[in-house]
């Protein structure tokens, strides 16, 4: 308000704000109810036509919510998802002259949370309750597959399929879902993972629920994995974009438009989870900054890098090099962590493409292929990919100054004749810098 105005221009301003503070809220339409059962809770959002008043409780013997709406009514056309999850049966009806009343038969029971969201993309008002059980399930845990005797642990690989429940992410020209898309790619690389010898995959989701964005990487922290992915299938206005691309954290923001634009878009989905983007976690925006995250970040830039390579051999890359962006799911002070934009949904012919079970092995692989390089070259002491380095190089023998083939042989309790024929060698002569196979047995 402008300063100069008259007093009491504003006294009657202060006034009509402070009446309209308490005046209740209009009445609201109930429009539909949407309900998805993950894991760890059970979400219902229903969409209201704007703001309302509520009061939420529970019931014992046996367990109900109970949700009661001031001045409301359900639209003439309202929709409501079948009862799952913690929720086994609904019923509603009116409360006294103006009010609605909804009762959730539970299995057992809840811990609710609830809050209402404003206008967001294509959404309107929601009001979300989130149905939390009482007996907590416990931290996620890995499990480690058999290997080999003798062999450490498993490398694991969280595995995070992009969007999902009330946030579809991005939507393709003939209205696929990216939330679609990235959870069958996600399920995918689980599956070509552990059938890898020496690794083992988790997903943050296995089927279509919400995560908020800081979550996901927190699953992989709790868990210790080796690595976390996140899978996206990207959008542009232009529908002739295309190719793959694979995105590591710029923690001092976006390096181009195009990157901020997308950081942005994916930034924005946990509006819908309702988690306000303006706070921050200080805390680890500090850590972020701190010259210990540097070695996080060096070894995601090496894996973005051998994935990237992977994916180019197999189909188009959007740029020939990795990408950086400020996205809130590679965060993670301490797992190495990636971005991979398996193509663009907004390009048709790549939509129809992603859809296909052919092209998510395609993509499953080569993401598996970069990783698997990555972790050949760097693998992380106790793995079984570091046992199996330890035995290549305890195989190999590098030939050093005034080193003879019969000298190296009865180091390696071997023969000349063995080492000719093993190194495929003409003579018994060999050069500084050689590298010989020691035959085994």
């Amino acid at each position: 308000m402008d300063d100069r105005a008259p007093l009491t221009i504003r006294i009657f301003a202060v006034l009509a704000m402070l009446v309209a503070a308490w005046l209740p809220a209009q009445a609201a339409e109930i429009k539909a109810l949407r309900i998805w059962a993950g894991p760890e809770y059970t979400r219902a959002v229903f969409d209201v036509s704007g703001p309302l008043d509520y009061k939420l409780f529970d019931l014992a013997g046996p367990d109900r919510l109970v949700l009661d709406l001031k001045s409301s009514t359900f639209s003439a056309d309202y929709t409501a998802a079948a009862a799952k999850g913690l929720l086994k049966a609904m019923r509603s009806g009116k409360q006294g002259a103006r009010d609605l009343r909804v009762v959730f038969d539970l299995g057992e029971g809840v811990r609710p949370k609830s809050f209402l969201l404003p206008p967001a993309e294509k959404f309107g008002y929601r009001l979300v309750l989130d149905l939390y059980p009482k007996s907590q399930p416990e931290t996620v845990k890995t499990v480690a597959k058999v290997v080999p005797p003798g062999a450490s642990r498993n490398i694991l690989v969280m595995i995070d399929a992009g969007h999902g429940g009330d946030d579809p992410g991005s939507i393709g020209a003939s209205g696929t879902y990216e939330k679609v898309i990235t959870l069958a790619v996600a399920r995918e690389l689980k599956r070509v993972i552990d059938k890898e010898p020496g690794m083992s995959a988790m997903l943050t989701r296995d089927s279509d629920f919400f995560i908020p964005l800081d979550a996901r990487y927190q699953k992989a922290r709790e868990a210790k994995a080796d690595l976390f992915i996140s899978v996206h299938a990207d959008a542009f206005s232009k529908s002739e974009a295309r190719g793959s691309s694979v995105w590591v954290l710029s923690p001092r923001g976006a390096t181009s438009q195009a990157a901020r634009w997308l950081a942005d878009s994916e930034n924005r989905a946990d509006l819908v989870g309702g988690v306000s983007l303006d706070t921050r976690d200080d805390t680890l925006a500090a850590v972020l900054l701190d010259l210990s995250q540097g070695a996080t970040m060096e070894a995601s830039n090496a894996v973005a890098a051998q994935v990237h390579a992977a994916m180019g051999r197999v189909g188009p890359t959007h740029k020939n090099h990795v990408e950086r962006a400020n996205f809130i799911v590679l965060r993670s002070p301490d797992v190495p962590s990636i971005l991979v934009e398996t193509a663009f949904i907004s390009n048709p012919a790549e939509e129809r493409r992603l859809k296909t079970p052919a092209e998510q092995t395609k993509l499953a692989d080569a993401i598996l292929g970069g990783v698997r390089n990555y972790f050949r070259s760097t693998p992380p002491p106790g793995t079984w990919f570091a046992e199996e380095g330890n035995r290549a190089r305890a195989s190999r023998h590098v030939v050093s100054r005034g080193e003879s083939l019969s000298g190296i042989a009865a180091s390696h309790g071997t023969s000349v004749a063995a080492l000719r024929h093993a190194n495929k060698l003409a003579r018994d002569s060999v050069n500084v810098g050689d590298v010989l196979e020691i035959p085994q047995g």
